[in-house]
């Protein structure tokens, strides 16, 4: 008979932090609405099942705070998953890394990883602006930093733990299954999202799959829960 798991995180917790991370994906300007409903299959019935899915908006850092902000686990969690939204596609842009610094900062946390992450900043290409590509696709990758400079953010990733089976299915989801990670993204038969892959433009690449095994571990171990679906 399949357990009952134990919710670590409120309804009202949840739906904070959903908001939070579609704002970390607008982040950058270039989010559709066909990207917009990608997002909302992919959490639909995993995080909140009503219908407060059909009208998630933005939310400002300090309005996160007032929800997230009092226990600081789940302040540190809840970045922690921005971080993975924002690296999600290879590509870590300063509207991104600037939004991450607001939400750090209302909820009162200073983390040495946002600013190691600083290293995998990719900066536009003159030269491609000119040819009129925006400005996302204008982004450049930076050389790849010498691992001792990413290690206090990758330690902050790997120190996440899993406690709630919303938040594992939700990373299950967002994450690949293996790599080459490479892929497109349709949506009723159109393409709308273009996935790299990520082993190779990721300097991040084993924090993310190990989250993504944390998550499969705790649903399967703890939840007791049917997992071939994410494998």
């Amino acid at each position: 008979m399949k357990s009952v798991t134990q919710l670590a995180y409120t309804d009202e917790q949840i739906y904070t932090w959903l908001r939070g991370l579609l704002t970390i994906a607008w982040a950058d300007g270039d989010f559709s609405p066909e990207e917009k409903e990608l997002i909302a299959q992919i959490t639909k019935n995993d995080l909140i099942p009503d219908d407060r899915l059909n009208s998630l908006s933005t939310i400002e850092p300090e309005e996160l705070a007032a929800v997230l902000g009092e226990d600081k686990n789940i302040a540190e969690n809840f970045l922690r998953t921005g971080v993975l939204v924002a690296i999600a596609d290879g590509v870590y842009s300063a509207p991104e890394a600037e939004l991450l610094y607001k939400f750090s900062d209302a909820l009162g946390l200073e983390l040495e990883a946002l600013k190691s992450l600083e290293h995998t900043l990719c900066e536009p290409d003159k030269n491609k602006i000119e040819e009129g590509l925006g400005v996302k696709e204008s982004l450049v990758s930076p050389p790849s930093p010498h691992p001792d400079l990413l290690h206090p953010v990758k330690d902050w990733l790997d120190k996440m733990e899993i406690h709630d089976p919303r938040l594992a299915k939700f990373i299950c989801k967002m994450v690949p299954s293996q790599c080459p990670f490479e892929r497109d993204v349709k949506l009723f038969g159109r393409q709308i999202v273009h996935i790299p892959p990520l082993c190779k433009l990721n300097p991040l690449y084993e924090q993310l799959v190990g989250l993504r095994f944390r998550s499969l571990s705790y649903l399967a171990d703890d939840c007791q829960e049917d997992i071939s679906e994410y494998i």
